[in-house]
């Protein structure tokens, strides 16, 4: 390099010096001129050409420009402007870095994670994050439990919406050993009835079940309800309350959420993430969507497709029923009446009377009450099915049969009953959205809000009157006491007789009006003196 810079003092230097000098080096040739100009202003460096000069005050990360980072959510062009407009002010650090130092000091100083910490948060950093696998343990050891809403429109009823899926799966065997499917938001009897569908072996669920030693959930609501958790007691299951946050505590049932969208739902008619034309993403006008009927035997469909044909990684070329049956471990099994009986809800006791039983405030009754009146039972119900209650004998627990509701509304009633409800709805809805819109006036300058919209006073009042119901006299209602009849002396017209009643009496003036009346000599009121057509004054 020196012999380069003595070439280039002399006036001698030509670029294919610098090009054999660049080919004997292995670097371009812009970057052997780079090298040139440094030594031209320092000679020192062209002992070690390239080497970075050591001035012992490299630009380091710090907190603040951490927390410059976070509040501009890793934009590093923002956050070298801040640092140019507070050295600017004189305030610390003294001395703003160039963008390109900026951005090799980030790349230095921080770690992927933290990097994408700071632009998109916890769940982005923990894109970044080494995660320790289970061991593989035994069928039936632990199990793991989640809702997961359907990226699928199906019809219900008419209406369009997303059903949600609760499963169980076990985490050895990657089997799926319970599902339920609810049409609506997912409540403790998804949870309960997709607990039955998993413990039980018999058909049409299939030889996985049993009951596992452990359920992994995630602080749901309603794996943690009172029933639930009741009912993992009294079938001696132990429930592992999750942090909130942590999907990767529990990631067979997360693979499983994501592996049932891409390999199954996408396919379907009614996908909610399909890729669509046009700047608004709306559904197609001829599409046909499924039924919930439909959608659910194609769900069911799939899940045994997977424990029968799919072959997870984890398992190295076995399907999850290959697995389970070469696992030699025990299964304990419960009779389906005893689990019927565990995964329903205790209402407590109740006097069987000749109506029935009498719970919620509505009678219930059944075949098998004749001559049990003034015993005392337990009643048992599942949650959110109101038609039927399970009853059972208060001292020895024996199972007496169900109950079905009285005077049970027919299909129809319960039909023009939710379309009222419904249309209620929409009126209320759209009331308040009226109400709540607020205009305000566009500003260029700073400005505190102005509403826009006038009103006079008239119509201030009238509004107020009618929201508050301060005028009494229009609620009254006129014709409920019809008024009393005159005196018999008193000369009434037709008209206004028929709308007297004649067995009330009249009523005696008193006050101002007792004193206006004509009084005679006697202390007696006048009688009004006819004129001459007959009419009374």
């Amino acid at each position: 390099m020196r012999r380069l810079l003595a070439l280039r003092v002399r006036g001698e230097l030509t670029a294919g010096h610098v090009r054999v000098a660049a080919d004997a080096l292995g670097v371009s040739e812009r970057t052997v001129w780079r090298w040139l100009a440094a030594a031209s202003r320092d000679e020192r460096a062209a002992d070690e050409p390239g080497a970075r000069a050591q001035t012992g005050t490299r630009f380091t990360i710090t907190p603040e420009v951490r927390a410059l980072l976070a509040l501009w959510k890793g934009n590093v062009r923002a956050v070298h402007r801040e640092l140019v407009l507070r050295a600017a002010r004189g305030s610390p650090p003294a001395g703003a870095p160039s963008l390109t130092t900026l951005h090799r000091a980030i790349r230095r100083d921080l770690t992927p994670g933290e990097r994408a910490g700071l632009t998109g948060g916890e769940r982005a950093a923990r894109k970044h994050d080494v995660f320790l696998a289970r061991p593989r343990s035994w069928r039936n050891y632990v199990w793991e439990t989640d809702h997961m809403q359907a990226a699928v429109l199906v019809d219900v009823e008419g209406r369009a919406c997303r059903p949600w899926i609760t499963w169980f799966t076990d985490c050895a065997t990657n089997a799926i050993t319970g599902v339920a499917v609810t049409p609506g938001d997912p409540s403790r009897e998804s949870v309960l009835a997709a607990l039955r569908s998993a413990v039980l072996r018999e058909e049409p669920y299939g030889p996985f079940g049993g009951l596992p030693e452990k359920v992994r959930v995630d602080r749901g609501k309603d794996f943690l309800s009172r029933t639930v958790t009741a009912a993992f007691d009294l079938l001696d299951v132990t429930v592992e309350d999750l942090p909130a946050y942590t999907p990767h505590l529990k990631g067979t049932v997360e693979g499983l959420n994501r592996a049932v969208e891409g390999m199954f739902l996408a396919a379907l008619p009614g996908y909610a993430r399909q890729p669509r034309p046009g700047k608004r993403a709306s559904r197609p006008k001829d599409e046909v969507l499924l039924g919930f009927e439909d959608f659910t035997a194609r769900l069911l469909a799939w899940t045994l497709w997977w424990n029968t044909e799919h072959r997870p990684a984890p398992l190295r070329g076995r399907t999850p029923l290959e697995a389970w049956q070469d696992d030699p471990t025990p299964l304990r099994d419960v009779p389906a009446a005893d689990l019927w009986t565990f995964t329903l809800e205790d209402a407590g006791t109740r006097t069987l009377t000749t109506r029935g039983i009498r719970f919620r405030k509505r009678d219930y009754v059944g075949p098998w009450m004749t001559g049990q009146a003034g015993i005392q039972v337990r009643v048992r119900f599942m949650p959110h099915h109101d038609h039927r209650i399970e009853v059972y004998h208060a001292a020895t627990g024996r199972y007496l049969g169900p109950a079905d509701l009285a005077d049970r509304a027919t299909d129809e009633q319960i039909s023009a009953v939710r379309k009222a409800r419904a249309a209620r709805t929409r009126r209320l809805k759209k009331d308040l959205q009226a109400s709540q819109r607020e205009r305000y006036a566009a500003v260029s300058r700073p400005a505190a809000p102005q509403r826009l919209g006038a009103l006079t006073t008239a119509q201030a009042e009238a509004e107020l009157a009618q929201a508050t119901g301060t005028d009494l006299s229009d609620l009254a209602l006129r014709d409920l006491i019809p008024p009393a009849a005159p005196p018999a002396g008193w000369r009434t017209p037709a008209s206004l007789a028929a709308l007297t009643t004649a067995d009330l009496p009249a009523p005696v003036p008193s006050g101002r009006d007792s004193a206006s009346a004509q009084c005679g000599p006697d202390g007696r009121t006048a009688q009004p003196t006819p004129d001459e057509d007959g009419d009374g004054l």
